[in-house]
């Protein structure tokens, strides 16, 4: 039996899973990013804590096969290169070759949101499929395509942005400096502006039941979808945004399945059912073409590190 490690980076806590080739997690913890102490130093303590992760287990390091880590920011996988994580004050950093150096195991990288996308499809709810396309809903939106059993990343790493494709011209502003994109109008962040916004404008609405605007979270308006005018407009209008993304990337790819995942879909068939309709109705040759599925993800918090251990496989 073959071991992986798999590290999951985050701007708060580096998540990691000893995990064996089947695709179970053996063993599993994490620790927390000392992002003031600089990107190499960080490198440092994700070496150590592989070496923990092994021992713990009662492996020696030397055991495991390799290392894949899911970095947030755009990772050029091809030369191991950090290309870019402000958070992490990572810039053009070969935090493969350090890693590796540190631990005498290779290493493989890629952005965290493509390794969640790998991770949902060779071991969670996309296993069964060669070809999907994850999106992910949570403070931002993100995104990883996978074709024939293979993760593409675009140019050096930095392609698959799905949160930020255009879906309203001219629209609200999102984080990246453009208007309109998915992510301005599907993300957790959205719901709860949303939310807000309707709540400001209507001071009967039974969306004040949760005492304030600052207790406003994403799932607010699906609490009372079917009691109040103003949250079902919120959210049919958020299902009807989202699906729009999810129909243009189902025409640009045409994936045996597209998952979606992150906090918003805890709502479950609530939120699967109607996007499900939409993309059944506007999908590009809707019943002449090859089907597309809509799924909800599985594997929650471990996406990310199992992802990162299939980058080593």
């Amino acid at each position: 039996m073959k071991y992986y490690l798999g590290i999951d980076v985050g701007g708060t806590f580096v998540k990691g899973a000893l995990v064996n080739e089947n695709g179970e997690i053996l063993n599993k913890s994490k620790i927390p990013t000392d992002s003031k102490i600089g990107g190499e130093k960080i490198i440092y303590d994700i070496a150590d804590f592989c070496k923990n992760l092994a021992s713990s287990y009662g492996i020696e390091l030397s055991e495991v096969t390799g290392i894949g880590m899911g970095i947030p920011g755009i990772v050029d996988g091809e030369s191991g290169t950090i290309i870019y994580v402000p958070n992490l004050n990572w810039r053009n950093f070969k935090g493969a070759e350090l890693l590796s150096k540190l631990t005498g195991l290779p290493v493989k990288l890629s952005n965290d949101a493509n390794a969640a996308a790998l991770g949902e499809t060779k071991f969670g709810a996309g296993k069964k499929y060669n070809s999907t396309v994850m999106i992910t809903l949570g403070t931002g939106v993100g995104g990883g395509v996978i074709i024939d059993g293979k993760l593409f990343e675009g140019n050096k790493g930095a392609g698959t942005e799905l949160g930020h494709s255009v879906i309203v011209a001219g629209g609200e502003p999102c984080n990246c400096g453009r208007r309109g994109c998915l992510e301005a109008y599907a993300s957790a962040t959205a719901l709860i502006r949303d939310t807000r916004r309707a709540m400001q404008k209507n001071p009967e609405s039974k969306l004040w039941t949760v005492g304030s605007l600052e207790a406003v979270d994403g799932k607010l308006a699906f609490d009372f979808y079917e009691t109040d005018a103003d949250a079902k407009a919120i959210v049919d209008n958020y299902v009807q945004k989202l699906a729009t993304g999810i129909v243009n990337f189902a025409n640009v790819f045409r994936p045996e399945a597209v998952i979606i995942g992150g906090g918003v879909c805890a709502q479950g068939e609530n939120l699967r059912l109607p996007l499900e309709k939409i993309l059944k109705e506007e999908l590009y040759a809707s019943g002449v073409g090859p089907d597309v599925e809509l799924i909800i993800a599985e594997l929650q918090n471990d996406a990310g590190s199992l992802g990162a251990a299939a980058l080593a496989m």
